[in-house]
């Protein structure tokens, strides 16, 4: 069994900078995808990005491109969330998740890819 812990979540001033971590344990994770996904108040969980375990390639929602970045350090079976130039509507609680198949750009986004997930870590950005 997969399991998913994320740290590193907490308050930031808009304009700051942030690092979630996600620490993976229970299988190896070739040919797996990592995602990062946020879910604020009374809104739908969005996508955030991925990354494909064996590639290394990334792929980034919208909203995120050129501020957050998606990385792996394969020796310690963690992904990393790098948040940069946060904004308050970046406020929201983050979770990663872990697919047993590497993702396509055009299905990363869906939430139904994904085989497990941690249980989040509370971003709040202050204005």
């Amino acid at each position: 069994q997969v399991q998913l812990v994320e740290t590193g979540g907490g308050l930031v001033e808009a304009g700051g900078s942030l690092r979630l971590s996600c620490a993976a344990s229970g299988r190896t994770f070739r040919n797996f995808v990592m995602g990062w996904f946020r879910q604020a108040p009374g809104k739908e969980r969005e996508f955030i990005g991925i990354i494909n375990w064996s590639t290394g390639n990334t792929y980034y929602g919208d909203s995120v491109k050129g501020r957050f970045t998606v990385s792996r350090d394969s020796a310690k079976d963690t992904v990393y969330l790098q948040m940069n130039i946060v904004k308050p509507e970046d406020t929201a609680v983050y979770y990663c998740a872990a697919g047993r198949r590497e993702l396509a750009p055009s299905i990363a986004p869906y939430v139904i890819e994904y085989d497990f997930w941690g249980q989040g870590t509370q971003v709040t950005v202050s204005s």
